[in-house]
């Protein structure tokens, strides 16, 4: 069941949600809300999610380019740092960034286990 959030419903949320969280700042943390306050986090939480989930969605890159440079920008990386990362030299990250190389299996295989993305995606990336 989808519930529809209006603009003026998830402001009044995400301000009531934070002045939550400042009270739990200024407490020492989430365990010295009282119930009441963090069951109200939760549920002003719940729908500031649910607002952003609807309107505010970024689209999975469909390049294994578009990945790395995802992934350098999550984890605040220089192409040379995440060659190093990705047990690569430079030249060969560069080359397949530029499209200039096809990436091998050993390649992909370290972007899913060392970066975390999702193998079939890769291969879909890779195969189409």
């Amino acid at each position: 069941m989808k519930i529809e959030i209006s603009k003026a419903e998830y402001a009044e949320a995400e301000k009531q949600m934070n002045e939550l969280l400042a009270i739990a700042t200024k407490k020492g943390g989430f365990d010295y809300l009282t119930k009441n306050e963090s069951e109200e986090l939760n549920n002003y939480t719940q729908i500031v999610k649910a607002y952003e989930d609807m309107h505010y969605t970024i689209a999975i890159p469909q390049t294994v380019q578009g990945l790395i440079e995802l992934k350098m920008f999550e984890k605040k990386l220089k192409q040379k740092e995440m060659a190093k990362l990705l047990n690569t030299t430079d030249t060969k990250l560069s080359e397949i960034m530029h499209n200039k190389r096809k990436p091998s299996i050993s390649f992909l295989k370290a972007m899913h286990q060392i970066l975390g993305i999702d193998g079939n995606l890769l291969l879909n990336i890779v195969s189409s």
